[in-house]
């Protein structure tokens, strides 16, 4: 939010509303989470005045534009970002994910403040939305990179995903199919993938994300 003179009075990420948007015209300091369907969580980056000690988990199951509107809802969660993991080149497009083999899964970098939500939280949560026991296909999407998979980058965060992978398959008769690995690599998605479904409301999602 730019002022009159040109300083910046505001920085608000992710996407906003119409009501939003005409709130700050009125107040730069307007509370935009008090808004129906806001998408913003406000003051997020900061705490206390000290930046935020945030962690980050890496999650695909299925489509990523619904995984991503889901955890963006989560309090604690600090960001939602859509992107490709784990495969085999670098830099790949949407197209080259979903038409040239790059062994990528449509994954969400998760970013969480852990004094907020812990890890196990998280990992709850996304096992409410998604079929841990369906190789490889999430709703009526299928393929390799509609796969399900935990990707952490620290080693100690492994037996933590593991007791959730032990609590959840006491739940189910068929094996679970998610798999647990390292983040070997994450590249973000397309700019008109992030917050799909903020910018088209009416977007397919294999997720309810009521």
């Amino acid at each position: 939010l730019i002022g009159k003179d040109g300083d910046v009075q505001r920085i608000v990420k992710g996407s906003i509303n119409e009501a939003q948007a005409l709130a700050l015209i009125r107040d730069p300091n307007a509370d935009l989470g008090r808004l129906k369907n806001a998408f913003y969580k406000p003051d997020t980056q900061k705490k206390d005045s000290k930046i935020m000690n945030t962690r980050t988990i890496y999650l695909a199951g299925g489509c990523f534009w619904g995984l991503e509107a889901y955890f963006q809802r989560i309090d604690g969660v600090v960001d939602a970002v859509s992107g490709y993991a784990n495969g085999k080149t670098k830099n790949p497009s949407y197209e080259d994910v979903s038409h040239r083999g790059t062994g990528h899964a449509e994954t969400v970098k998760v970013t969480y403040d852990p004094e907020r939500i812990s890890l196990d939280d998280i990992l709850r949560y996304y096992f409410r939305v998604v079929d841990p026991t369906s190789l490889n296909q999430q709703g009526n999407d299928r393929g390799v990179q509609y796969r399900s998979g935990v990707y952490y980058t620290d080693p100690a965060e492994r037996a933590t995903i593991e007791k959730a992978f032990a609590e959840e398959q006491k739940k189910h008769q068929k094996p679970l199919v998610v798999e647990n690995l390292p983040l070997d690599n994450f590249y973000e998605a397309e700019e008109y993938h992030q917050d799909y479904l903020a910018k088209n409301p009416n977007g397919f999602c294999h997720i309810d994300i009521r």
